[in-house]
């Protein structure tokens, strides 16, 4: 037996905690620079925004139904998203950090009542933290995962399950001719692991709801899909082939791109940004202990702009030796970066791939490198890792990275960006009597 703990619109919710005026108003989170909607509140969902609708295009919505619309604090929810997690871990005995709104917990060997043991918890996260969440609890992470659409779908529009599903729905408390009946009532799109294309294929077949999917025959799904829609399949007939995950796998690839704020022209504001994005990325390769053997770099002009001249141009820059040194893979990059850098172009955006990654556990030899003065900075990278995990991400960089904070030409813009009530000490809400 499953759990999946997952909070409501998220960032939306984490924004509302501190600013209790905006419950029941329209909200909306934007994406970099502002650009499109990544979170919405169930007022902004009923205004009939779409998730990733432009800013420019819902904007006249703030005049005309109220519409809020705020910049990502991505160090709020981040943090919030800790705090939900460690709370969200007492419903069983083992926990997978699926997102950073979302868990599986493991409920093998917890007694009792599930439905009143998931509301005592969402009740402390809610009281905890201030966020609202959806519990669903199946056999398989994709009937959890499934029950938990139910759950929030029940509560945000009654009427569309039974209402005792609101909040809390477990599925294997339902007997078989209800869970028929909210298969049959739930659109097969919202099945985990039902991309978009599949989706398509399976409406365009007559196959419209999870109870159409069920009753499918698996050689056929194999034949006609894959492999891993059958997969999908099992899972819904309560057929695990999925396992809780203890550990976040390592990525096989970290990248690190930012959109501008405003066109850039010149190389060394270039230089700036590419040294930024390739320290965030030789961050994240030294947290899951790896090394990059490859760096790739790429700038490009906006496509939105039709009135500028377009240029696209990446380029992958091989290491001597794998490393996570920070200045190594700054250096890689910056040359990179001069390589494919043509005057004349307003650049839109640009971005650092750390490739080829191995554990940095794995020692290389190599032949005719007794003169090699390489030098082993692991302390100093790890002495700058604390650092900015104390003080601030940032606080220590590379000279090449330019001035901190929004002097840079090239900071991302986020008008509408709220204080960090959390994570900075100066923005910390006050309470007076």
């Amino acid at each position: 037996m499953y759990a999946l703990v997952d909070g409501n619109n998220f960032y939306v919710s984490c924004e509302r905690v501190f600013q209790p005026a905006l419950n029941s108003v329209p909200v909306v989170v934007l994406s970099n620079n502002d650009g499109c909607a990544i979170a919405r509140s169930n007022e902004a969902k009923a205004l009939g925004i779409a998730m990733g609708a432009p800013w420019f295009q819902i904007k006249h919505l703030e005049a005309s139904a109220g519409l809020v619309a705020l910049s990502a604090n991505f160090g709020l929810y981040g943090d919030m998203s800790d705090r939900m997690m460690r709370l969200a871990a007492a419903l069983g005995p083992r926990q997978e950090i699926y997102s950073i709104d979302e868990s599986f917990i493991d409920l093998a060997g917890v007694r009792g009542d599930l439905v009143e043991r998931s509301h005592a918890i969402r009740s402390r996260i809610l009281q905890g933290t201030g966020i609202p969440c959806g519990i669903g609890i199946g056999r398989t992470k994709t009937l959890a995962k499934l029950a938990n659409h139910i759950a929030k779908t029940a509560e945000r529009k009654p009427g569309s399950y039974p209402e005792q599903l609101a909040q809390v729905c477990n599925l294997e408390s339902l007997s078989v001719p209800e869970r028929d009946a909210v298969f049959a009532a739930t659109p097969v799109g919202e099945v985990w692991g039902v991309g978009r294309q599949i989706s398509k294929k399976l409406l365009t077949g007559g196959v419209n709801t999870v109870q159409d999917l069920l009753r499918l025959d698996l050689a056929t799904v194999r034949r006609q899909f894959s492999v891993v829609l059958e997969r999908t399949v099992l899972e819904l007939r309560g057929t695990p082939c999925i396992e809780l995950e203890h550990m976040a796998q390592a990525k096989k690839e970290i990248a690190c791109t930012r959109s501008f704020g405003r066109p850039i022209t010149e190389l060394h504001h270039l230089n700036e940004a590419v040294t930024e994005f390739a320290s965030r990325a030789a961050e994240k390769v030294r947290k899951q202990q790896g090394m990059a053997a490859q760096v790739l770099v790429y700038i490009r002009t906006s496509p939105f702009r039709k009135d500028d001249r377009q240029y696209s141009r990446s380029v992958t820059v091989p290491l001597r030796r794998p490393s996570a040194d920070t200045a190594v893979l700054v250096q890689s990059a910056l040359r990179g970066l001069s390589s494919i850098f043509v005057e004349g172009f307003r650049y839109a955006k640009a971005g650092v791939m750390l490739l080829d990654l191995q554990s940095d556990r794995v020692q290389q030899g190599e032949l005719d490198l007794e003169n090699d003065q390489t030098e082993d900075r692991s302390r100093l990278m790890l002495a700058m890792d604390t650092l900015n995990r104390r003080f601030g991400k940032g606080k220590v960089h590379l000279a090449s990275a330019g001035l901190a904070g929004n002097q840079r030409t090239w900071s991302m813009r986020q008008e509408r960006r709220t204080p960090g009530y959390t994570t900075c000490w100066a923005d910390i809400p006050i309470a007076r009597a």
